[in-house]
């Protein structure tokens, strides 16, 4: 996927399950200007609010906004979550310190930025009906989300590159400690990039992994990006979107899933845990 791509404004497509998905050419779209990432945030931060609506799913009162700045028409989701619960029970299950935020979208996009990738969708914070909300980037060409894929066994015809992602999701969500990645929250695109939205309920303060055992590889990128990450680079990253406790949590994770990864190298070899992804 060539980076610029995520960044065209072209027509969405809705979210249904599409059987035989993998055999189907994308469908001509029209020729729109691509937007740059400095052009993008300053777009999501300033063009006018034309229409919202309520999406729908999900609990935190997520809306869809068209927004328009005269030049530029697109959508964009809107979250103003932020709860803080000492206790969080919620059918059977109990989590200490709390917290959901609109802020940990923003925090997750700068992130990835940092760790070079490339498949979690632009946020930015701006005020809308007066409150500070976290805005981002509705997903263009959107096909459908994981638990679409499953239900009508599409298949990616680049296995390789299905894997890619899959790897790249396991390592970004242990690190962020995303206990919300429902299958809602992984869409596919019709070149067949996955996406990862959603990141309200990430960054808890637990510092063991969920999922050690799933982290079987990772690219050479992302593996030099978290070896050189320091909780200074974070910080200046992804700025106050992040209290220190939720910056250290993710730092010690980052040392876990290191340990776990280099653990693998020692017992396999590098060429078995390490690769350089052919992605189109």
């Amino acid at each position: 996927m060539r980076p610029a791509r995520r960044f065209a404004v072209v027509a969405l497509v809705a979210l249904v399950a599409i059987p035989g998905v993998s055999a189907q050419a994308p469908a001509a779209v029209p020729t729109r200007p691509v937007l740059t990432a400095e052009q993008m945030d300053t777009f999501l931060r300033t063009a006018k609010i034309v229409s919202s609506r309520a999406v729908g799913t999900g609990v935190t009162n997520t809306r869809r906004v068209t927004l328009s700045d005269g030049t530029t028409t697109h959508d964009a989701q809107v979250q103003v979550i932020d709860e803080d619960k000492p206790v969080y029970r919620v059918q059977g299950y109990t989590e200490f310190n709390f917290r959901d935020c609109f802020c940990f979208n923003i925090a997750a996009y700068r992130l990835a930025v940092l760790l070079g990738l490339d498949n979690v969708p632009m946020s930015v914070e701006r005020t809308v009906d007066g409150r500070p909300a976290a805005v981002t980037w509705w997903i263009d060409d959107v096909v459908m989300d994981e638990d679409a894929r499953r239900k009508s066994s599409a298949v990616d015809p680049n296995p390789a590159r299905f894997e890619h992602y899959r790897y790249r999701q396991r390592i970004f969500d242990e690190l962020i400690q995303n206990r919300d990645r429902n299958l809602g929250n992984l869409l596919y695109t019709k070149d067949w990039t996955m996406w990862m939205i959603d990141h309200t309920r990430a960054f808890r303060l637990n510092r063991d992994l969920g999922k050690p055992a799933e982290l079987l590889r990772i690219d050479r990128a992302l593996y030099a990006n978290l070896k050189t990450l320091t909780a200074e680079s974070l910080v200046k990253a992804v700025g106050t979107t992040l209290r220190k406790a939720e910056v250290d949590a993710l730092i010690a994770r980052r040392d876990a899933i290191l340990k776990v990864l280099d653990a693998r190298i020692a017992q396999l070899s590098e060429p078995a845990v390490l690769y350089t992804p052919a992605v189109n």
